[in-house]
């Protein structure tokens, strides 16, 4: 079932061209991310699919519908500016937001108190928005998106102002979303999370579509020549050597990308007895990897 249709879109401001004939789709039960450098287009494809903008010329649909009011309670969305109402209590603020998707006050009281217990903020029922933490905001603001139980989330760069650990408890709600056969697309800048959660991305650079499509599909047709190293001694010699095509340093290890042609088993050949080495690993190229290829390549065209 295609959950969202994005046919075509564009959105102009005067002679800048924001977003440029972007299409793509989200299927039910899927983790999609819209990923792209600040300014990219993220921010915008979101707000012509919430209705906040409209675009100037494409379609889009929400489970075969065009955006209306009666649809907005099977969508949760999470705007980039958060925007809770500082002098309320935190529990009297989840039940206003789950009003707002039609939830009555008991039933929004008891969904938001179950959330608070699962996000570890329980304890701050009472306690007014402005006492609370940048990061623990972002948790009431993600409770009233998923508090009433949306089919699809919308989530725009989720993970912004929260550390490690609130981080990880984000991801794993979001995995046990699509386990239970809910669609989330959420837009980032941050590789590694969309790496490990996405079944699907779209990368838009200047507004403009470059790389969508299945993530496993994408790092087979993106897989590089590279290995990895953790060695003690001085390395910076291994980035000149012909067989090395591209060479990122960093405090512990070094990922390197061969030419092509050069076997791994060569290359260590080459570099034993000059490095003492303490892991030699074959890798796949990471997202990070792709998305600096692709747009990097785009800025030097």
């Amino acid at each position: 079932m295609t959950v969202l249709n994005v046919n075509n879109i564009s959105k102009s401001y005067g002679k800048f061209i924001a977003v440029d004939k972007v299409s793509f789709t989200v299927d039910g039960g899927c983790i999609y991310g819209i990923l792209g450098p600040n300014g990219a287009g993220k921010t915008t494809t979101i707000r012509m699919i919430m209705n906040i903008l409209l675009p100037d010329t494409g379609s889009i649909t929400l489970f075969d519908q065009a955006m209306s009011d009666k649809l907005k309670s099977r969508i949760g969305y999470l705007p980039e500016e958060r925007g809770l109402y500082a002098k309320m209590k935190v529990l009297d603020m989840l039940v206003f937001l789950g009003e707002l998707h039609g939830m009555n006050a008991g039933k929004a009281k008891g969904a938001a108190l179950k959330w608070m217990s699962e996000l570890e903020i329980a304890d701050w029922a009472e306690k007014k928005i402005e006492d609370l933490s940048k990061g623990m905001q972002q948790k009431i603001q993600f409770i009233g998106t998923v508090m009433h139980d949306p089919d699809l989330l919308i989530l725009d760069e989720p993970f912004s102002g929260l550390d490690p650990i609130n981080t990880q408890l984000l991801k794993d709600i979001m995995v046990r979303q699509r386990s239970e056969g809910k669609s989330i697309m959420f837009s980032t800048h941050m590789m590694e999370a969309a790496e490990k959660l996405c079944d699907e991305i779209l990368l838009i650079n200047k507004g403009q579509k470059v790389l969508d499509g299945k993530m496993v599909d994408i790092k087979n047709r993106y897989s590089t020549n590279a290995i990895q190293i953790e060695f003690d001694g001085d390395g910076q010699f291994i980035k000149d050597l012909p067989q090395v095509a591209g060479f990122d340093n960093y405090s512990n290890y070094v990922d390197i990308r061969l030419k092509d042609g050069i076997a791994p088993n060569d290359f260590l050949k080459l570099i034993v007895g000059r490095v003492n080495i303490r892991r030699f690993q074959a890798t796949e190229s990471s997202l990070n990897d792709i998305f600096i290829e692709i747009v990097g390549g785009e800025k030097n065209a």
